[in-house]
Parts: structure tokens; sequence; C-alpha cells
């Protein structure tokens, strides 16, 4: 009950935003209710609900709506979707992953940030967003001014790109669902704007991109013990383990695991594929989903601090830009040699 009342003030408001946002976009379909939802959201947490007793309740709907909604996302998949990425797009994300990281660290080290904060940009984008940084935090034992700075950016940059990749994937791919799907859910930071911005071309480009973006969360694992090892840090497993606990991976403490509604989503996926999940079932799965998605996007504009990056200056901002720029770069160049 304690629980309910502490999230409920931003629950109510993340959920009045998502409608408003739905209401907005039937005038506006270009851009469509869910991009609507995150530009009213970053308004209202910037303006009239910067209140903290709204943030139990936008941090739920951004987290743990934003998982609920992945699950039920597989109820509505058979396993010959997701075979659509084929080997090469498996490739695809290793090699976006990995040069993201190079990348960002290199950008970070010329634009003289520290190597911690530069490794939380570099996880941040070459993953998941802030869940990412959340996770590889406590490993590099990065101080709490670097996480929030970071998350700051990285969420910022998302939102940026889920606009600016919208015309690049028009003018280079006429909105091919794989490449453009690629594209998406290859570079965005959150899975809140590779939804959003799918929604913005079609709905096979929204379940494409969804699943490269939940590739890249799979191997959030990787790039963790990635980090332990540059910081050398001795406690590998202890610190490894807290940090992917927080982040909503198993509690099991004899083995690290992939985030539970990952699991979920698979899950459901295999009993869609084998026929245990009606029609009828996927088509209110696909709607409860959908209504979670739209509240989740929400919670994530509310929990942009504009007010946060005007204080750390435009060298800041700059990092994000140049990292955003070259994950564009890279993308093109690995979907024009594998896809």
């Amino acid at each position: 009950m304690n629980f309910i009342k502490k999230i409920a003030p931003g629950l109510i408001i993340c959920t009045l935003i998502a409608q408003l946002g739905l209401f907005f976009g039937k005038f506006i379909p270009s851009i469509g209710g869910a991009p609507l939802a995150i530009f009213i959201g970053l308004l209202a947490g910037n303006t009239f609900a910067k209140s903290k007793i709204f943030a139990p309740g936008s941090k739920f709907s951004e987290s743990d709506l934003l998982s609920y909604s992945i699950v039920l996302l597989g109820g509505t998949l058979s396993f010959n979707t997701i075979l659509q990425l084929g080997f090469s797009g498996i490739i695809f994300i290793i090699l976006q992953m990995g040069l993201t990281i190079t990348l960002a660290m290199f950008i970070g080290k010329k634009l003289g940030f520290s190597k911690h904060f530069s490794a939380l940009m570099a996880s941040g984008n070459a993953v998941c967003g802030s869940s990412a940084i959340g996770a590889t935090s406590p490993v590099i034992k990065a101080n709490d001014n670097d996480k929030g700075i970071s998350i700051t950016i990285v969420n910022l940059t998302g939102t940026l790109l889920m606009f600016a990749l919208l015309p690049v994937a028009n003018y280079l791919y006429s909105y091919n669902t794989l490449k453009t799907s690629a594209l998406l859910g290859g570079i965005l930071q959150s899975v809140g704007q590779v939804i959003a911005a799918g929604s913005m071309v079609n709905h096979n480009v929204l379940e494409i991109s969804t699943i490269f973006k939940i590739v890249r969360i799979v191997f959030l694992v990787i790039v963790v013990i990635w980090c332990s090892k540059e910081f050398k840090n001795n406690d590998l497993k202890k610190n490894t383990q807290i940090a992917l606990q927080k982040e909503g991976y198993s509690k099991n403490k004899k083995s690290l695991s992939i985030p539970w509604y990952i699991i979920g989503f698979f899950i459901l996926c295999a009993f869609f594929s084998f026929g245990l999940i009606p029609e009828s079932f996927s088509k209110v799965f696909k709607l409860i989903s959908s209504k979670f998605e739209i509240i989740a996007l929400a919670g994530i504009g509310m929990r942009i601090n504009i007010s946060e990056l005007i204080k750390q200056g435009p060298k800041a901002s700059l990092y994000g830009i140049f990292v955003g720029i070259s994950q564009i770069v890279i993308a093109v160049i690995l979907i024009k040699i594998f896809l």
C-alpha cells in the first residue's frame, strides 16, 4: 500500500501526459502520440511537475512499465520475426557496440573528460542508456556527479537522435524495414526511444528495431565485465553481480544472468510461436503493451533534467553530439556492409 501511495502521483501524471500525447497525435499524425508524450513529459518535468513527489512514479513508469511492455510484446511476435535479424544482424550489433565504446572513450579523452566519465558515456550510448550507466557505475566506482551528468546527456542525446534518424532512414533506405530497424535499434539509447522512433515509421519497424535493441541489452553483461577489467577492479564477481542486480538482472548469486523482462519476452515469444497464445490474447497483449509504452515515454520525458544539462556547459553537450554523430556514421557503414 505504501508503495502504491508513493508512485501514485507520478504514475497518474505520466498517464495523463500519455493521453494528451495520444490526443494531440491525432491532429499531428506525422509525429504521432509517442514523441509528443516525451515532449509534454519533458515540459512538465522541467516546469510544474518538478516536485520530488512525482519522481517515484515517473521512475516506475520509465522502467517498470516499460519492462512489462517488453514482456507483453513477446506475446505478439513469433521466432520467425526475430530470425529476420539473421547472423549478419547480430554481427552488426556487436561491431556497432564495440566501435561506439571505442570512439566514445577516444572522444572523451580528447575533450578532457575523465576515464570514468567517458566509460559511463560509452556504456550508456553503446547499450541501453541510463540502465547501462547504472550498471557500470558501481563497477568502475564512478562518483554520483559523473553518473548524473552522463545519464542526462545520454537521455537528451537519444531524444534528439530519435527525430534526427528518421530523415536519415528515409533518405538512405526509403524506410526499408530491416535497415531502418537496424539504424534505430542499433543506435538509440533507450528502449523507449526505439519504440517511439519505430512507431513514427510503422509497426513492423517498431517490432524489428525493438528486437535489435533487445540484443544490445543482452550484451550488457559483457560490457560490464569489460568495464571491470578495464578499470582493474579486483573484486570483479562481487561488484558486477551487485551492479547487474540493481538494474533488474537475476538475483541468482551463483551466476550472472540477463534481465528478467528479456527472459519474459522470449518465453511469451515461444508460447506465441507454438500457438499456445490465442490470437485474441495476442491482440490484448499488444493493446496493453502499447498503453504501457506511451506512459513509459511520458516518464522518460519527465526525467530529462534540462537545467542540469545547462549547468554542465557546452563541452558536455558537445560530447553527446559527437558521440551521436559517430554512432550514425558507424551504423550507416555497417548496415551497408552487413545488411
